[in-house]
């Protein structure tokens, strides 16, 4: 039970890998094609495209959960403890402010390619579908502050406490 959980929790990182594998064999495909048999195909670009996509959200996102992205800690690092606690809180607060505004703008913005029949030129792909990344990424990185933000909380009250 604790493997399938595990891989439900980073079910970003594995969709994330699908794509890259997708990536690399159409842009060798593309190359061989190109190069080899002097015979371009079109569509990789657009594919190329939405995979890359995908995958720089969906990363960002595992990336977010893991806490890979770059910070420079060295202010917070002298802070008292009490001070860390507080600053924590802002920007958990803030963060998750930004990443609700984002989601609200990219399912808006996802709603309207819909609406509009927005496809990519040549495979006819909806762009909705390729542009959902977003949104769902931002849903991610809420939870995944939500989760790094209790952890941190509760440990910098336990520190102030004892």
């Amino acid at each position: 039970m604790k493997d399938k959980f595990k891989i439900l929790l980073n079910l970003d990182l594995i969709i994330a890998c699908i794509f890259f594998v997708i990536l690399v064999a159409v842009t060798f495909f593309g190359v061989i094609m190109r190069y080899f048999l002097s015979d371009p195909l079109h569509w990789t670009e657009e594919v190329q495209l939405g995979c890359f996509l995908w995958i720089s959200f969906l990363g960002a996102g595992a990336a977010f959960r893991y806490g890979s992205h770059v910070s420079i800690e060295i202010v917070y690092d002298m802070l008292p403890k009490k001070y860390q606690l507080i600053l924590s809180v802002v920007n958990y607060v803030l963060m998750t402010l930004l990443f609700v505004y984002l989601s609200v703008l990219s399912f808006e913005l996802v709603q309207i390619m819909f609406n509009l029949n927005k496809a990519t030129y040549i495979l006819q792909i909806p762009t909705g579908f390729i542009n959902m990344v977003v949104p769902i990424s931002c849903v991610i990185m809420i939870v995944s502050s939500s989760v790094q933000a209790y952890r941190e909380i509760a440990a910098k009250r336990i520190e102030i406490k004892g």
